[in-house]
């Protein structure tokens, strides 16, 4: 048995349904389980829609625009109109509900962002079926996947996967399950997160204990370089487990990174293929493959750095726990960390940095010392085997960077032996990412 998930763009409209129906059809004799994601677009629509009616913004503009769009390609499908009344309906009384009571809970937005799955797992499932292929629709609830009560990221208890292995080892048709829904053990719609599809093809995966897990986005596979910047990025033919979930961690969007968890712990490949090139054998990810100093340079956008300064570090044990207990207290996960004698950096997405969280935490944090928050930073983060016992790297990188006048504010080496990262003002990353494509690849 394979898993085989379908990114947005995989979903885009009538022809990329057909075209993905014709990819489940050369895998059959594989036994598929099919994993979706929301048609390319909607979950954002969605997740906008909750927000602007709890700001008290009538939502039935946007909710005739996600229906108009779904409507449309079950029309191009040739499938019955009706197909998803009574989910237009719910889905339109929900957001109603919220506009009247000007109340968004992590609840309801998980419950209201669930829907873009909820269509697109129908109709794939629906027109899999017009075309003499026996399927049946499943949220990811409904196979097993069971978490816990952190809403809008929620993570799987252990029971999820024996869950699994009993709802879809045994079945004789294609079953086309929901990406990035789960439920919560009193039977609440939860979500993984953001790019949590790919996590349930890879539990699903696990559960089964699959031969591989095939992931269908709009790139060929995993590259050098983001192929928007580096249009000549060479493709791997394969690459570690290890270095894949680097690469995600820092930025590369081909995975995300908690896809890489439950199928390491199985050995389980996961293959990045593109729905647009079928031509292509995409990027195979394996536990063990052939070694590479020079990997990939990915980077992560929209970093706010912070540094604490304060001499009560000199010399005394508990600073650096009293630091962590704060942003444990606010629910804010740090990237990278560097310590001096009497300043700590850490960096934060600007995801944590928009909240009234951080905010609160700068407050306490301002007890132990002087505060400088530091916005519009880019992470740099450079991919391979035992790079950090490979002479020469770093010097490689500082020439570059002073070639180019590019400032770097803080490095953090020897943490992993797969990378080095190293942070600069996000007005330079581009042109950072191109000129160290040239020196560690090119040349």
């Amino acid at each position: 048995m394979i898993v085989m998930k379908f990114g947005g763009t995989s979903l885009a409209n009538s022809e990329r349904i057909k075209n993905l129906t014709e990819i489940i059809k050369s895998r059959i004799e594989k036994k598929p389980i099919v994993v979706v994601s929301a048609v390319g677009g909607i979950t954002n629509l969605l997740i906008e829609s909750a927000e602007e009616s709890s700001k008290g913004i009538n939502p039935n503009s946007k909710v005739e625009e996600i229906i108009k769009i779904h409507k449309k390609i079950i029309s191009e499908l040739n499938l019955n109109e009706e197909l998803l009344l009574e989910d237009f309906v719910k889905l339109h009384d929900i957001l109603n509900g919220v506009y009247l009571i000007r109340e968004l809970s992590p609840r309801s937005l998980d419950l209201i962002s669930s829907f873009g799955e909820m269509f697109s797992s129908k109709i794939v499932s629906e027109y899999l079926n017009s075309q003499k292929i026996n399927s049946k629709q499943f949220s990811g609830g409904e196979i097993g996947i069971i978490t816990n009560d952190e809403f809008t990221n929620a993570e799987i208890l252990e029971e999820t996967y024996e869950n699994i292995k009993s709802k879809l080892l045994n079945l004789n048709i294609i079953p086309v399950i929901t990406g990035f829904i789960a439920e919560n053990k009193e039977g609440e719609i939860t979500t993984l997160g953001r790019g949590g599809s790919d996590y349930t093809a890879s539990i699903i995966g696990a559960g089964i204990n699959a031969e591989e897990i095939e992931i269908w986005t709009d790139v060929d596979g995993i590259k050098t370089a983001d192929p928007r910047i580096i249009p000549h990025a060479k493709q791997w033919e394969s690459i570690t487990f290890n270095e894949a979930s680097e690469m995600a961690y820092f930025g590369a969007k081909v995975l995300h990174p908690k896809t890489i968890r439950p199928a390491i712990n199985k050995s389980i490949p996961v293959r990045i293929l593109n729905t647009y090139n079928l031509e292509n054998k995409g990027t195979l990810v394996l536990k063990e493959t052939k070694k590479e100093t020079f990997r990939a340079i990915s980077s992560k956008d929209n970093i706010n750095v912070i540094r604490i300064c304060s001499t009560k570090m000199l010399f005394v044990y508990g600073f650096l726990s009293k630091v962590f207990e704060i942003f444990n207290k606010h629910k804010i996960s740090i990237d990278l960390i560097s310590t001096s004698e009497i300043t700590i950096s850490l960096t934060l997405d600007k995801i944590n940095g928009n909240s009234k969280n951080l905010e609160h935490a700068l407050l306490e944090l301002e007890n132990l010392g002087k505060i400088e928050l530091l916005k519009n930073r880019a992470i740099i983060c450079i991919v391979g085997t035992n790079i950090r016992n490979t002479p020469g790297v770093l010097g490689k990188i500082f020439n570059v960077c002073k070639e180019f006048d590019i400032n770097v504010e803080m490095v953090s080496q020897g943490a992993s032996p797969l990378s080095i990262s190293f942070v600069i003002n996000q007005e330079d990353s581009e042109k950072t990412i191109k000129e160290l494509h040239k020196e560690l690849f090119e040349k």
